[in-house]
């Protein structure tokens, strides 16, 4: 028999614990230089979902303009951090309703269906930058989207794995809230004769 990971009330910490580790990935994301970058050197082009950022070859000073002048830059930033905003309260709504002894499952629901409204955002947000950006900013060299991004998706599907277990939570109430008696199996000495 499978039974949820999180199906006990000791372990109810580890979902908001999750989400504070998705947290903790989207400000990498937001406050991060490496969304694309130079794949080798000379180190000639970075960007992050703010600005992006070139310098020639013997150049050490970085020449930045900034992404939000275009509708697409202004659009990323906008569902990607508007998708961070809500995660950081759907965080605190997980640390409130695990933090009551009469755990709201209904309430619980609720949270993994933000959480899918999180990710939706946040996957529109990753992918209009990358296709925006090759269209429409000139590159220079060999580039690749790095370090930065990936914290963006890692984010992403940190949420969306959440989403599905505070969803799927409420199935396994009794379990999580101690209700279940438990199953004893005995034989009568008639029926196995072997026990005697």
């Amino acid at each position: 028999m499978v039974v949820c990971s999180l199906a006990c009330w000791r372990c109810r910490w580890l979902l908001p614990l999750l989400l504070g580790l998705a947290i903790i990935m989207g400000i990498i994301a937001l406050a991060g230089r490496g969304w694309l970058e130079s794949e080798s050197e000379p180190y000639v082009q970075q960007a992050s979902l703010w600005e992006s950022c070139t310098r020639g070859e013997d150049d050490p000073n970085w020449s930045c303009e900034s992404l939000m002048d275009y509708g697409w830059g202004r659009a990323a930033a906008a569902t990607y951090l508007v998708g961070f905003v809500i995660l950081v309260i759907c965080f605190a709504l997980a640390v409130i309703a695990f933090s009551i002894e009469i755990l709201r499952f209904n309430f619980v629901r609720g949270i993994g269906g933000l959480l899918f409204v999180v990710a939706a955002f946040q996957i529109i947000g990753l992918v209009i930058y990358p296709v925006k950006f090759t269209e429409e900013i000139p590159l220079t060299g060999d580039n690749m989207f790095s370090w930065a991004y990936g914290f963006g998706w890692a984010s992403t599907v940190v949420v969306i794995g959440c989403a599905f277990f505070f969803c799927c939570l409420p199935n396994w109430e009794d379990e999580v809230l101690g209700n279940i008696k438990p199953t004893y199996y005995y034989s009568s000495p008639e029926r196995a004769p072997y026990l005697n």
